[in-house]
């Protein structure tokens, strides 16, 4: 496990909370220099000024004069070298049945989690291939692994990734940039949960929302027993400073043998466990269906009488 502690000037999207933010303060106190990216720019400078090490560069990832903007400041911050190493972590999780989202929302989730961080890699990629070393490192998930009922948006653009990473990686390796995924599992941030209330309205009063409940009731069930970002940020650490870094890090790993396990059985039995587990049975949901029809027509009927 050769690993090489200099110094590195490391660029990462969407570090204004969770495993971004976590690991910009993880690999500074390391004594890398972190060039610190996110929208939110009050967040970034409260991190900035918290912690030594870390510069703040606004950059949204979906606005390409935003990018080109990030790539003049980080030109100039390093006098022209640009960076050792991109942490692609921004994202977001769009939750919903794929028959309720629609045309935009679904672009929306694709330009941040594909299209934006192709984008940004491209802006700060040349610099890594002509001095012949770097590291792109790219935020997955074991959603990108198997698909999940309810998450169909998100998980596509994680099965996106994981391809678009081993194309790189194959592309890149002959000019000694190395590409590597992070395929976190269940941590515990405000990822889930942003991700389930900013799309909350999303399918209520439709079909799908005893589903969508259960959902909810999932999300909070598994937050307990999910582990800190700890795991995540270690791996990438491993990513960044090893010499020879695997293509993959599963964090925490066990998360990666259930995964594993379902996709190796027949795929008519993971169905039924994920429909069974997410509650998208025709029993559960044509009885919850049928429940809420009858407490509409009791609530009319008493508005008839009451009139």
């Amino acid at each position: 496990m050769s690993t090489t502690t200099h110094a590195k000037t490391i660029l990462i999207t969407g570090a204004s909370a969770g495993i971004g933010r976590d690991t910009a303060i993880r690999l500074a106190e390391r004594g890398h220099r972190i060039i610190a990216t996110a929208r939110r720019r009050e967040k970034l400078e409260a991190l900035a000024s918290e912690h030594a090490g870390i510069t703040a560069v606004p950059l949204d990832v979906t606005d390409a004069s935003s990018i080109a903007r990030a790539r003049t400041s980080v030109l100039e911050l390093t006098d022209g070298y640009g960076v050792d190493a991109i942490i692609n972590n921004a994202g977001y999780g769009q939750i919903g049945p794929l028959e309720l989202i629609d045309d935009e929302a679904l672009r929306r989730q694709f330009d941040t989690n594909v299209f934006g961080l192709m984008a940004v890699t491209r802006a700060f990629l040349p610099e890594m291939r002509e001095r012949g070393h770097g590291r792109v490192v790219n935020i997955s998930s074991l959603g990108g692994r198997i698909a999940f009922p309810l998450m169909g948006a998100y998980t596509a653009t994680k099965f996106a990734l994981e391809a678009l990473s081993d194309s790189l990686r194959l592309e890149l390796r002959p000019f000694g940039v190395r590409v590597v995924l992070i395929e976190p599992g269940v941590i515990r941030t405000e990822f889930a949960d942003t991700a389930i209330n900013s799309t909350s309205t999303l399918g209520q009063g439709s079909v799908y929302q005893p589903a969508l409940e259960r959902l909810e009731q999932l999300n909070a069930q598994m937050h307990r027993t999910a582990v800190s970002t700890r795991t995540v940020t270690r791996a990438i650490q491993a990513a960044i400073e090893r010499r020879r870094p695997r293509a993959r890090y599963v964090a925490p790993v066990f998360a990666g043998l259930g995964v594993g396990l379902l996709r190796r059985l027949p795929t008519a039995l993971t169905d039924w466990l994920m429909r069974s587990f997410a509650g998208l049975t025709p029993k559960r949901l044509v009885h919850a269906t049928s429940g809420q029809a009858r407490l509409t027509d009791r609530a009319a009927s008493a508005e008839r009488r009451a009139a």
